[in-house]
């Protein structure tokens, strides 16, 4: 049980008792959506996808999960989808819930904080003012993300001297207020260094808890002098923890490429690590040359590290289709929304995907439909053959209602989120 101040113990308690019989009773729920707009496959013109063929169903939810798919039945007694098309759910791999600005009054970026250092001066001045409202504004933010249609969020949180274990078990209040509309999986996130403000007793700590799921680091050469101290015990707690790996990897140059290098190489050393290692932003990837940005890609595939991006574009490029053509697993996330780090950050998972589409040329039915696949973690209506493979009988009943006709212009046009539908609860 985590600690809280005295007098909160009791009202977690209730809290969790309250969030299971919420969850347990609409999980339980049987209803039938109908006039649900489906995507069926592709409308080709010779060997190219021009348009995408959709029709109306009806969807049976039982449990939390799609029980059946049924021609559309006007007569039926259900919830009216008003021919809405229905999507994946999307899911922000990339956020901080723990220290967003959100909730308090508008503040941009400050021009006097530079550098990460600057930053972990600032924090560990304003964290403990920002913890005493952080588990309200942390619902309230969620609230913000579902409006935009997550279910799904990995999220960072601050593992220092100056929160201690506080910025995790506020977390964790909130998220389990909010269990019943959204799932999570946290990443211990040593903001202020690791040697550089004496995190490693903590993060050994927390590295033991089964509500982590990674063991995070940030930038070890700028900010903790070295790249193998801070990222040898990176990996050792996650080896003895049976945790994944997520680093921010801020740095630029020949540091950042060693940092993923030695990623690269603990992951091929140690098949546990593969398929469960990242590296969040990897700047560095976004200033080589063609070849040796080929050569990188290949090896991430081959020792499974993927990488996590908020698909930067004020200077960097990421190089996301190079990694996608070898196979790298490339997530994405908004990381910053409303916070001291960044002005910017709309929390919309669709609109990351219309920014990847836009940056990288995806203009066609075919290429607009698969940049989907951005936003929902790879989960498409249509295989890349048209075939259609969502929603099946059996699949978790995670999904939005858009006012769209198709993936593609969805992604092209920002399509307004209707509704939100996750494990079967209609969230709105």
């Amino acid at each position: 049980m985590p600690y809280f101040a005295a007098g909160s113990r009791k009202i977690y308690q209730r809290c969790l008792i309250e969030a299971d019989t919420i969850k347990t009773n609409m999980e339980n729920q049987t209803y039938v959506l109908k006039n649900v707009l489906l995507e069926t496959g592709f409308e080709y013109e010779g060997d190219e996808a021009k348009g995408t063929k959709t029709a109306l169903f009806c969807i049976e939810v039982d449990k939390g999960k799609i029980a059946n798919i049924k021609p559309n039945d006007l007569n039926i007694n259900g919830v009216d989808a008003k021919g809405r098309l229905m999507l994946p759910a999307f899911k922000d791999m990339h956020a901080h819930l723990d220290k967003m600005l959100f909730g308090l009054p508008w503040q941009a970026v400050s021009a006097k904080r530079r550098t990460v250092k600057d930053m972990i001066a600032y924090e560990q001045k304003m964290i403990p003012e920002w913890l005493k409202t952080s588990v309200e504004r942390t619902e309230k933010m969620i609230d913000f993300l579902h409006s935009y249609g997550t279910h799904f969020i990995r999220s960072h949180f601050n593992i220092e001297p100056t929160s201690r274990l506080d910025s995790l078990y506020h977390l964790e209040e909130a998220l389990q207020n909010k269990k019943e509309t959204l799932d999570a999986e946290l990443v211990a996130f040593p903001q202020h260094g690791i040697y550089y403000t004496q995190t490693e007793p903590l993060l050994k700590e927390v590295a033991r808890m089964d509500s982590v799921t990674f063991i995070g680091g940030v930038d070890p050469y700028s900010i903790d002098g070295s790249i193998e101290k801070p990222m040898e015990l990176i990996t050792q707690l996650a080896l003895d923890n049976n945790k994944g790996i997520d680093i921010h990897l801020h740095e630029r140059g020949e540091s950042g490429i060693k940092t993923i290098e030695f990623l690269i190489d603990k992951a091929l050393e140690n098949p546990g690590l593969k398929g469960k290692t990242y590296v969040s932003h990897a700047f560095a990837l976004g200033h080589l040359s063609a070849a040796e940005t080929e050569k990188i890609a290949e090896r991430l595939a081959g020792a499974g590290v993927g990488i996590v991006s908020s698909v930067p574009f004020w200077g960097t490029i990421m190089p996301i289709p190079t990694l996608r053509k070898y196979g790298v697993e490339v997530l994405v996330g908004n990381d910053n929304i409303q916070d001291h780090w960044s002005t910017f950050g709309s929390g919309n998972m669709l609109q990351k995907a219309h920014l990847i589409a836009e940056l990288y040329g995806y203009t066609t039915e075919w290429e607009l439909s698969r940049t989907l696949a951005f936003a929902t973690r790879y989960v498409l209506p249509l295989d890349d053959h048209g075939s259609q493979q969502w929603p099946k009988v059996g699949d978790n009943a995670d999904a939005v209602l858009l006012d769209a006709s198709c993936s593609a212009e969805a992604v092209a046009r920002i399509s307004p989120v209707k509704s939100l539908i996750h494990k079967g609860n209609i969230v709105f």
